[in-house]
């Protein structure tokens, strides 16, 4: 169990306390000023490692800086457009803030004020624009310091997390802009070599990633058919090749017009060539001001995908019904799952009676 012995100090009589630990090495606590204090102390270390609740008191001197980077370490099984992120948000908000703090001195209070300081630009960061931060940040970089901490409690070293349970701002909804036909039309025409990508993106649901990542051998143009097995991302000013989100790789069903213009784009090309050109998405961003917008801010690049799925939507198709199904298998992408694909040649024609875009509806654009 452990044993009490007394020493004398200068000023008066002091009390040492000797137990074992859970993995048997011994250890001590001194400084008890009655026998009777340092006999629940002793009472209560025994009970918490029956119950296999011991933390060793010097392992809540560990301090964030050290463990921090060791969990951040510990993230490489992440994508790098997601770890980038979450490194990012280690080096300019937690670090200069938590670096020299003890895990087990932490407070909620401190990690509250901390969020609250975020929010209101007065928090110590190294970020080089100061100023408030937007809820994302903050919910970033709370988001690491509590994961920090939780390693930290399975690990014992501290029994509660003392950041769980923070007040968070809540992110702000950006209002939604879906291209029509026209639009979509005229920035295609906008992009002249580009407009095939543009095409794409509009009427397959594919996102500009997954664009950037097929290769010719994907391109089945019998069955009209596109393979996503890759995903495309910009990480610190350089393209990475992983794979397309939640790892899986899928078929999307392409409109009939498209065929001609991406054997074209795929001509004279090896399998294992990229369909699309360099730079299309920067010239995409470009051509949004020359297709009518004041800015192209007032139409961002991401409203090209969305608007694949709003179009069946706002004409009162079932999603369920769409011949050519978003490429998405959430609920929550327009209140509908991925639509089971036949095997068979994509049934999305214009000629059918059942086909969501009428011929008045389809791009003016065609191959040639």
């Amino acid at each position: 169990m452990g044993t009490i012995s007394a020493y004398e100090t200068a000023a008066e009589k002091r009390y040492r306390v000797r137990y074992r630990q859970p993995d048997h090495s011994q250890t001590d606590k001194r400084g008890f000023k009655t026998k009777r204090s340092a006999q629940l102390f002793l009472a209560s270390t025994g009970v918490s490692k029956s119950r296999g609740e011991y933390i060793e008191e010097s392992a809540a001197l560990a301090t964030i800086g050290a463990l921090g980077r060791t969990w951040l370490s510990s993230q490489t099984h992440l994508k790098p457009s997601a770890y980038e992120p979450i490194e990012i948000a280690w080096r300019l908000y937690v670090a200069p803030r938590w670096g020299a703090a003890e895990i087990g001195r932490i407070q909620h209070s401190e990690v509250q004020t901390w969020v609250s300081q975020l929010g209101a630009g007065t928090a110590i960061t190294l970020h080089p624009s100061p100023g408030a931060r937007s809820a994302t940040h903050i919910i970033r970089a709370y988001g690491v310091l509590a994961a920090i901490l939780d390693v930290e409690v399975k690990d014992r070293r501290i029994l509660v997390n003392s950041a769980r349970g923070v007040t968070l701002p809540r992110k702000k909804k950006k209002p939604h802009t879906y291209l029509s036909h026209e639009q979509v039309d005229l920035l295609a025409t906008s992009a002249t070599t580009h407009g095939t990508v543009i095409l794409t993106l509009a009427y397959t649901g594919l996102r500009w990633g997954e664009v950037t990542g097929l290769r010719v051998r994907d391109v089945d143009l019998v069955r009209r058919r596109l393979a996503v097995r890759e995903n495309a991302v910009r990480v610190g000013g350089k393209i990475l090749l992983g794979t397309p989100k939640s790892h899986e790789a899928r078929t999307v069903p392409f409109p009939p017009f498209l065929t001609e213009r991406l054997a074209l784009l795929c001509a004279d090309k090896t399998p294992t060539r990229s369909c699309s050109a360099t730079g299309y998405r920067t010239s995409a961003r470009r051509r949004l001001g020359t297709a009518g917008w004041s800015t192209p801010s007032n139409v961002p690049g991401r409203s090209i995908r969305p608007s694949h799925a709003s179009r069946p939507t706002t004409s009162g198709t079932p999603p369920r019904a769409w011949p050519c199904p978003p490429a998405r298998t959430s609920k929550r992408y327009s209140g509908c799952s991925a639509t089971p694909r036949p095997r068979g040649p994509s049934t999305c024609t214009r000629t059918s009676s059942t086909t969501i875009w009428t011929a008045s509806q389809w791009p003016s654009i065609r191959p040639g």
